[in-house]
């Protein structure tokens, strides 16, 4: 586009050139030929023949410095016309040049203004980014206390994936409030795995969490959905049987105890366990405390007779119930 405004300023300089020169001549050489014309027709016939010669040949002198003069005055003329039309696009070029530049200024300007909005939504963007890690950061704190309270708080054993003794206390409660209300039966067993620390000792941690955890599944999987199975202890069990009276309870912990005498244990050992049960209402006042107390004091005379063994709770002393006798 430039160049070819330039191209139109030149051929304009020269069109200027052109008529000036043309305009000149035209002024200059018709004047010269009507004086010629009048000299040669009317005055030169009237002049003596020799004086006519010598002013003839004077004039025709006079003709040619003229003649050259208005050469010389119309080169002096074109070279001042092609100054004026260099000068002319020299100016017009100059406009061009600041009307660019002014563009370009613009443009330039309107860059740096779209960059300097941009560089502000940047920060800006920055900034929100900046509070809102803050604000993230906050809430992996807060998730962080939160997951620990649940923890604390959390009904399920690890290792077994049974309840904890936390839920067992809560369930014993309803049911205890419940048979104060009804009077229907309510029955806990307590189960100690004998031997275990043997086996923690002999074989490690890990095949004594697996242990555990197999034994969890056999109560559970013997265990009525409205019964409720927990790890009590470090290898002590707790379960609680729902609408079940002593006997039934009896007769529970005497299939627990069989399957988990027979049951093949990747370690190759024979596991037997002690039992201690106690109900509701024949053995205790209707408290939890109480029933657990009971329990676990019945659970104490079975280790104490020699383990492998379920033991029922009585007020006064006794020797330990038979399995034969839990069977009837």
């Amino acid at each position: 586009m430039r160049y070819h405004m330039e191209g139109e300023a030149a051929f304009a300089g020269q069109g200027v050139k052109q008529k000036i020169c043309l305009a000149l001549t035209l002024s200059s050489v018709i004047p010269m030929l009507i004086l010629t014309y009048a000299l040669y027709a009317h005055v030169l016939p009237f002049l003596d023949p020799v004086q006519r010669f010598r002013d003839l040949v004077w004039f025709e002198a006079l003709l040619v410095f003229t003649g050259l003069l208005m050469a010389a005055g119309g080169f002096v003329i074109w070279d001042l016309a092609t100054a004026v039309s260099h000068a002319a696009a020299a100016v017009t070029e100059a406009e061009q040049t600041e009307e660019e530049a002014a563009a370009r200024s613009d443009e330039i300007g309107t860059l740096m203004a779209s960059f300097s909005r941009m560089l502000g939504t940047i920060t800006q963007q920055a900034a929100e980014i900046s509070q809102y890690a803050q604000r993230l950061e906050g809430a992996y704190r807060e998730l962080e206390l939160t997951s620990a309270r649940l923890k604390e708080f959390s009904f399920t054993d690890e290792v077994t994936g049974q309840h904890n003794r936390r839920f067992f206390s809560v369930r014993l409660e309803e049911e205890v409030s419940r048979h104060r209300r009804f009077n229907h039966p309510v029955s806990v067993v307590m189960l100690d795995v004998d031997g275990f620390k043997a086996i923690n000792g002999a074989l490690g941690r890990g095949a004594g969490d697996e242990t555990l955890r197999i034994v969890g599944d056999i109560l559970a999987r013997y265990s009525r959905g409205i019964n409720v199975v927990c790890r009590y202890g470090a290898d002590a069990f707790g379960v609680l049987l729902v609408e079940t009276a002593k006997t039934g309870a009896g007769l529970y912990a005497e299939r627990i105890r069989q399957v988990l005498a027979a049951y093949p244990f990747a370690h190759g050992r024979r596991l037997t366990a002690s039992f201690g049960i106690a109900s509701l209402p024949e053995d205790v006042a209707p408290s939890a405390d109480e029933l657990v107390r009971a329990a676990a004091e019945a659970l104490y005379r079975a280790k104490r007779a020699g383990k492998d063994r379920i033991c029922l709770y009585e007020a006064a002393p006794s020797p330990p119930v038979d399995v034969e006798a839990t069977r009837a």
